[in-house]
């Protein structure tokens, strides 16, 4: 059983036990890689938690934006959370339908936003239920609570910063999506997209960093799946992937693993994949 820390993760037995506590504020954060029909919301309504908000990856986000669910203002965010009756001296836990994968998107937002009382569940719902823990599909209770932000702008990088990055070579850039995507073999998701990836950039797949149960791997046992890729750790990463989900989730590892020099492209290859002037590359990397 992982070690409960409530700043990155916390294990189900953890919690069971703190569920009925007064300031604990649980998020939903289910979200399916399109072009998927499933509809994240309706499971939510159908089965959550008790006491979970649902939170819309695709509308808590900068809206404005021609990139998918790029991060949210600073006002945007403060409005959302106060209708979710989340604030200041909450414990937020948020987890994902999927073992772990939407849900360090959350975490990510909540620490650019100087929030850092927010943990992921290990294994998300799935293993809540198979452990026969409570679910109910009643909407919380929701009473307004004032929350202090202070953006984080260095855990963020835009387009800009990382071509200055591929150019200098002073950051490493790891890109989180499966292999055969990074090796541009495969078309990406989203239509209309290039194959390939950054230059330079290392591949660390995702589902790497975790168990076959959806679990997150063990501090050693992340390390050594990064340090396999020939991602330099002495160096700050940047974090990429398709949308800037899976690049949260390898944000998330690295803080696990107490690298803590770290950013994540926020519009990734859903961004540099668009652009045909920026470069990309093919093949291992």
């Amino acid at each position: 059983m992982p070690h409960s820390d409530p700043k990155t993760l916390v294990s189900t037995d953890w919690l069971a036990r703190h569920l009925n506590d007064p300031d604990l504020r649980i998020i939903d954060a289910t979200w399916y890689l399109p072009p998927t029909d499933a509809d994240a919301r309706a499971d939510y309504e159908a089965a959550h938690i008790p006491g979970a908000r649902f939170w819309d990856i695709d509308d808590i986000a900068d809206t404005r934006s021609e990139l998918p669910h790029m991060a949210p203002p600073v006002e945007k965010f403060m409005s959302r959370m106060r209708a979710m009756g989340i604030g200041d001296g909450h414990q937020v836990v948020v987890y994902d339908r999927s073992g772990i994968f939407s849900a360090p998107r959350v975490w990510w937002t909540f620490r650019l936003m100087g929030k850092t009382d927010i943990a992921v569940l290990d294994g998300g719902l799935q293993k809540w239920i198979d452990e026969g823990h409570p679910v109910e599909d009643l909407p919380p209770v929701v009473r307004d609570r004032h929350m202090t932000t202070s953006r984080q702008a260095d855990l963020v990088k835009d387009v800009t910063q990382v071509a200055a990055a591929v150019k200098l070579g002073d950051w490493e850039i790891v890109d989180a999506r499966p292999a055969d995507r990074f090796r541009g073999e495969v078309d990406e998701p989203r239509p209309g997209l290039r194959k390939g990836h950054i230059p330079g950039s290392k591949n660390v797949p995702f589902d790497q960093l975790l168990n076959a149960d959806g679990t997150m791997k063990d501090p050693a046992a992340l390390k050594a799946a990064i340090l396999k890729s020939g991602v330099d750790l002495d160096k700050p990463i940047i974090t990429s992937c398709g949308s800037g989900v899976t690049a949260a989730l390898l944000a998330f590892a690295l803080e696990r693993i107490g690298h803590t020099r770290h950013a994540v492209y926020d519009g990734s290859w859903a961004e540099w994949g668009m652009y045909n002037d920026l470069k990309v590359e093919t093949g291992e990397g």
